[in-house]
């Protein structure tokens, strides 16, 4: 009885971490390396409104774009793509991930510290026009 639930509490964890680890973190410090070299594209899931008043400088609006999103990123299918939302207890970013996975991208990350993340450790953020 004892190695049966040792198994369904290892299963159980094994796939709490697979859903949780689905698309891996990246650090505010390493996305801001990436933007430097411009080698990363960023999808922002924050919705039209936030997007207007300030995101992480070249993001694309996925509110806006994910119809076309596979015309706004990369041909090559292993780039870094860069999926955030509000912060660390959202999961809307899932939907730009999954998107982009599902276009054949490879290299998809996190960023679970999110817009608000970005806005604590003061980096810059750009103003949408109109």
């Amino acid at each position: 009885m004892k190695k049966i639930l040792a198994l369904v509490t290892a299963i159980a964890f094994a796939a709490t971490s697979a859903m949780a680890g689905e698309f891996p973190d990246i650090s505010i410090e390493e996305l801001e390396t990436h933007i430097k070299k411009g080698d990363v594209t960023v999808i922002d899931v924050n919705g039209a409104s936030s997007y207007k008043k300030g995101h992480i400088p070249g993001a694309i609006n996925f509110a806006k774009a994910k119809k076309e999103l596979k015309g706004l990123l990369p041909k090559n299918k292993d780039a870094l793509i860069v999926a955030y939302c509000g912060g660390p207890s959202c999961s809307a970013y899932q939907s730009a991930a999954k998107a982009a996975t599902k276009l054949g991208y490879t290299n998809v990350k996190h960023l679970s510290a999110g817009i608000s993340g970005w806005l604590k450790a003061e980096k810059k953020t750009e103003k949408a026009a109109n």
